[in-house]
């Protein structure tokens, strides 16, 4: 009998012998180096994890992201301790996302480097991250300034009988939208066309009109990066993709609503350099920061900021956290969404099972130090959060009223007991944005007739009016428009606030009455300014103007007249 030794067979066996060899040692370096462990040649791979790597990059570094939800990362690494891989997590970590590493063998590697043939990395993706190329936004960045010129560069590649000139139209969009500072991109079907515009500084300004054809296309491209179905159109949908633009993520919240034409769609506009301001730069005067600053320091209380949908209140929530926020405590949030990043907080975002209530029972589980809550929406998350201020924590959250006083009235609506609402809420604040004129192009005009009339009455019983107000009274500042602000007039927008604070005075008349004429008496010892004499006074200063101030603020309120004139 004739033994056949088969070359092949033990060539595959001690081919197996080695993979194996190397998992197991992959096993027990990252018990070393104290990261966790992954085999990922039977796993999928994310593309829009692998993709925040370049290919050339990760098999330089031995590294590549294989899974992703939100803005956590899981990362694959041959070697943890790697200079050039540790740079690399440091760029992730840049662009606000959390890494979790995992050692992995040479041949898990390979299967995830292997996905890089299935992605493209051309100027547009199909689902996840639009990537412009920083030769590309600085082009665009240059040449659109104004409106006009957004249109001018529109049309001319709208008519094109290029391949890509979908591609092109919808980077000319986002990259005027980024230039003139846009929050939102409204794209709006009528019968004769569908209408473009960009929400600049709170109000909607039209840019130009597409045909239908073109926008079928845009919106077909649009649904792709947000990973949205392109077959259902009579439904609404909701999605997200991103643009980096020089090393900096903004992401796009993207809506779709059916229309009696086509669907309506708005994208969202997240750019994280626009949230992080530090109170300084909100716009509140000397003797709102210092009440704010006391406030905020207390190791508990109920922080309350209200105002309708738009008016910056996250935006302010957000300064208030960074504020306090430092290494010896623990920060948690419950949003819906979350909006923007911010490093060193715990963030928590709402969904269909698990509501604001759920996340906030789950906070106080955590052992948090100060918590903020998205928004108070019903009785149960309203009750938890005043139990939350009562028991040693620092709350942050909002409601929606009309000004400060009708906060106190609406808890009380919600079921909050008012016998405890002393013991529990610390300040209630209402806030509104106006937008700020243009420093080059504004323009001094005399105060005369009904203006005369409305801001003498702001005026005249202003608190605190000798400290910010100009010596001149009698001019204020009007729009012009200039290449700076876009032929606008107008550039940035900056809060105008009131705030009532818990005190005896509050607290005997909240029990009694909850009429907000009587709570704003009951105020007037505080010498806190109403929102519209906090606005008045930045009339004076040139910041803003009165016809931007009375779009905002109901200027005629009978109610702020009674108490500012008492």
């Amino acid at each position: 009998m004739t033994t056949q030794f088969n070359e092949k067979k033990q060539d595959e066996r001690l081919h197996e012998l080695r993979a194996k060899e190397e998992e197991q040692l992959a096993q027990i370096l990252s018990q070393k180096y104290g990261v966790d462990y992954s085999d990922l040649t039977s796993k999928a791979i994310n593309s829009d994890a692998l993709r925040l790597i370049p290919e050339e990059e990760a098999r330089r570094a031995e590294i590549a992201a294989f899974h992703k939800i939100n803005k956590q990362i899981w990362v694959a690494m041959r070697a943890p301790e790697r200079p050039d891989a540790l740079v690399t997590l440091k760029n992730l970590e840049g662009l606000g996302y959390s890494i979790r590493r995992f050692m992995v063998s040479l041949a898990s590697l390979e299967h995830a480097w292997d996905r890089y043939h299935d992605i493209s990395y051309a100027t547009e993706t199909e689902a996840g991250i639009l990537t412009l190329s920083n030769e590309t936004i600085q082009e665009m960045l240059g040449k659109l300034k104004t409106l006009e010129d957004i249109k001018v560069e529109i049309a001319a590649h709208a008519g094109s009988k290029d391949t890509h000139r979908i591609s092109r139209v919808l980077e000319i969009v986002m990259a005027g939208a980024l230039s003139l500072g846009a929050s939102d991109v409204h794209l709006e079907p009528e019968e004769a066309g569908v209408r473009m515009r960009y929400r600049l500084d709170g109000v909607l300004v039209e840019v130009l009109t597409f045909d239908a054809p073109t926008y079928g296309l845009v919106s077909s491209r649009l649904k792709l990066l947000a990973g949205l179905k392109l077959n259902i159109k009579n439904a609404a949908q909701d999605g997200r993709f991103s643009i980096v633009v020089g090393g900096k993520e903004i992401e796009i919240r993207l809506s779709v609503l059916p229309g009696a034409y086509a669907e309506t769609i708005v994208m969202r506009i997240l750019d994280p350099s626009t949230i992080a301001l530090p109170m300084e730069a909100l716009g509140f005067d000397k003797y709102l920061m210092e009440i704010f600053n006391h406030e905020i320091a207390k190791p508990n209380g109920l922080l309350l900021n209200t105002g309708p949908t738009g008016s910056g209140k996250t935006t302010t929530l957000y300064a208030f956290l960074r504020q306090v926020q430092n290494p010896g405590i623990k920060v948690v949030t419950i949003e819906d969404p979350i909006e923007y990043h911010l490093p060193g907080l715990v963030q928590t975002q709402v969904s269909k099972d698990y509501t604001f209530a759920q996340g906030l029972r789950s906070t106080l589980r955590q052992d948090p130090d100060v918590i903020m809550v998205g928004e108070i929406r019903d009785a149960e998350v309203a009750s938890t959060a005043v139990q939350a201020a009562l028991t040693g924590h620092l709350v942050f959250s909002t409601l929606h009223t009309n000004d400060a006083a009708g906060t106190f009235p609406r808890l009380i609506d919600m079921g909050v007991n008012v016998d405890i609402l002393g013991a529990s809420v610390t300040v209630a604040m209402a806030q509104r944005l106006v937008r700020r004129l243009c420093p080059n192009c504004r323009q001094s005009v005399l105060i005369e007739g009904e203006n005369r009339k409305t801001m003498d009455l702001l005026l005249a019983n202003i608190p605190h009016g000798g400290n910010e107000l100009p010596e001149n009274k009698d001019t204020m500042w009007i729009p012009k428009g200039c290449e700076k602000c876009g032929g606008i007039g107008y550039k940035g927008r900056i809060a105008v606030v009131e705030v009532i604070l818990m005190d005896k005075q509050i607290e005997e008349c909240v029990r009694h009455s909850s009429s907000e004429r009587d709570i704003w008496a009951a105020a007037k010892h505080q010498k806190i300014r109403r929102m519209a004499q906090d606005g008045a006074v930045k009339v004076l200063q040139g910041v803003t103007s009165l016809d931007e101030l009375s779009r905002v603020v109901d200027l005629q309120d009978e109610v702020m007249l009674e108490t500012i004139s008492a």
